[in-house]
């Protein structure tokens, strides 16, 4: 048995879930134009809108730096409720310290320290093939980790191959980001080359080409393996650009060789599906895709950051059309992926009843509708570097309208559902609004601190541009265009001391 955010991550590796939109699903629409190349900049916003995202941006990051152990660097899978620890949020949360360090919420000194106090301590976790004794096998990690140990937190917990490469998105961007001459950041530099270069990528591929999306000491390999379109795409850039334990170029087109069940028409967008957005914004957070294309883009006239501002257009259309008849759903209220819910509960209401759930794995696409009236602020800002026109409005009006509810030190809470009228399992239930949760979930909060600042300055894109590994995965997945033909750094820049 897996841990129950598992179904996060790997939402369409198993059968598909259960539809929960009210009547009739949808259906693929006619095409519409496409919209417009979304030129709102930050400093185009009036002084209330820079004033919310500098407010929503610091907010944000205050979650990873107040959550984070100080010592072992290890972030909570959600908190204010501490629980154990995510791989994935720790990958968030060092890139966020780069984030605190740019925008002056915390000094340089300080992002570093927490940063080599953080890659310390997974450097001399175990690593070894035990069930209980470890925090990592072959240099992939476990999904979850105990908070106070770093060892894996149970017994049903993965080791995955997508949280472990969602860590190391933050791993490459401390060794990119800090580039000083000076002990410490020499430090980072080579720790961080050290845990990437330890990751045995082609051990993983239990079905050659593919890469598995994990395995267990007493189950062994998980029987799924990753296929596209979703958040996998992260995965295979890096097992490509290994230079140690690289899988062979074949596995970029084995990954991209079920596409054609992806492609397809969605309330008017055409674009590569996948209905929870976080598919669309995880590997985008750290890789800048604007104006490079991979075979399959190049014969598409479409690129990946490209893909995911229709998809973010087609989930607010969606929203706009309301097919379950949600309350408040709207051209400002929208958003769904992978959240916190009210729980697996039943509720009579004048819609007839209505089925809702705890977390689950919530989107609209092609084919694919998974919708309870869950919203999930992290879908839309999220989306804020594809997007910013539509956003920034939903954003604001969510805030506006239930912020004493859904908003707080942290920013936005996780989820929060005006439909919902009943007993929550989890979160809290106000009268006259609905449900909304009572806590952040760092694999939320990450997509929208990285996309804002990508938005506001592209300074996670920038760094990441840097790195050699990067580069190097991008070119043997068949990348070409943009940046990624101007000079990079050499082969050994990302390990000099």
């Amino acid at each position: 048995m897996l841990s129950p955010r598992w179904r996060h991550l790997h939402v369409f590796a198993a059968a598909a879930l259960a539809v929960l939109v009210a009547g009739a699903p949808v259906r693929a629409t006619q095409p519409v134009a496409p919209p417009q190349p979304d030129t709102l900049t930050y400093q185009k916003l009036a002084p209330d809108q820079k004033a919310f995202v500098d407010d929503l941006e610091h907010r944000t990051f205050d979650w990873f730096w107040q959550s984070a152990d100080p010592y072992t660097g290890l972030v909570p899978d959600s908190w204010p409720n501490h629980t154990f620890s995510s791989i994935a949020a720790v990958g968030f949360g060092l890139t966020a310290y780069g984030i605190g360090a740019e925008r002056g919420y915390i000094t340089r000194g300080q992002a570093a320290q927490r940063t080599l106090a953080t890659l310390r301590f997974l450097a001399a976790a175990p690593q070894n093939d035990s069930e209980d004794d470890t925090a990592g096998y072959r240099g992939f990690f476990y999904h979850f980790l105990d908070m106070q140990t770093g060892l894996r937190y149970a017994r049903h917990v993965e080791l995955s191959s997508v949280d472990t490469t969602l860590m190391m998105g933050g791993v490459l961007f401390a060794e990119s980001y800090y580039d000083r001459d000076t002990p410490q950041e020499r430090e980072i530099r080579q720790l961080a080359d050290r845990l990437y270069r330890a990751i045995d990528w082609p051990w993983m591929q239990a079905r050659k080409p593919l890469i598995s999306m994990g395995w267990t000491p007493g189950g062994k390999f998980i029987p799924a393996d990753w296929q596209g379109y979703d958040e996998g795409k992260l995965v295979y850039i890096l097992a490509l650009g290994s230079p140690t334990h690289p899988v062979g170029t074949d596995a970029w087109a084995a990954w991209c060789f079920t596409y054609p069940r992806d492609w397809g028409t969605f309330q008017g967008y055409t674009f590569l599906n996948f209905g929870p957005l976080f598919g669309h914004q995880y590997t985008e957070a750290w890789v800048d895709f604007r104006g490079i294309r991979d075979a399959w883009g190049r014969a598409h006239n479409l690129d990946y950051a490209q893909n995911g501002r229709l998809a973010t257009w087609a989930q607010r259309t969606y929203a706009i059309a309301n097919p379950g008849h949600w309350t408040d759903y709207g051209p400002d209220v929208w958003g769904l992926t992978a959240s916190d819910g009210p729980g697996d509960v039943t509720v009579s209401s004048p819609q007839g009843v209505r089925r809702f759930s705890a977390y689950m794995a919530r989107g609209a696409g092609l084919d694919d509708i998974t919708d309870d009236g869950t919203i999930a602020p992290t879908a839309a800002g999220g989306s804020i570097a594809f997007a910013p026109s539509i956003v920034v409005p939903a954003l604001m009006a969510m805030k506006q309208r239930y912020g004493k509810y859904i908003y707080n030190r942290y920013g936005f809470v996780d989820a929060f559902n005006p439909s919902f009228h009943g007993m929550p399992a989890d979160g809290h239930s106000y009268p006259g609004f609905g449900w909304a949760d009572n806590q952040q979930l760092g694999i939320d909060q990450g997509p929208i601190l990285l996309m804002i600042e990508n938005w506001r300055s592209g300074m996670v894109w920038r760094v990441m541009r840097k790195n050699p590994y990067i580069r190097r995965g991008l070119q043997r997945a068949g990348f070409t265009g943009g940046w990624l033909e101007r000079a990079g750094p050499g082969p050994a820049a990302a390990a000099s001391p």
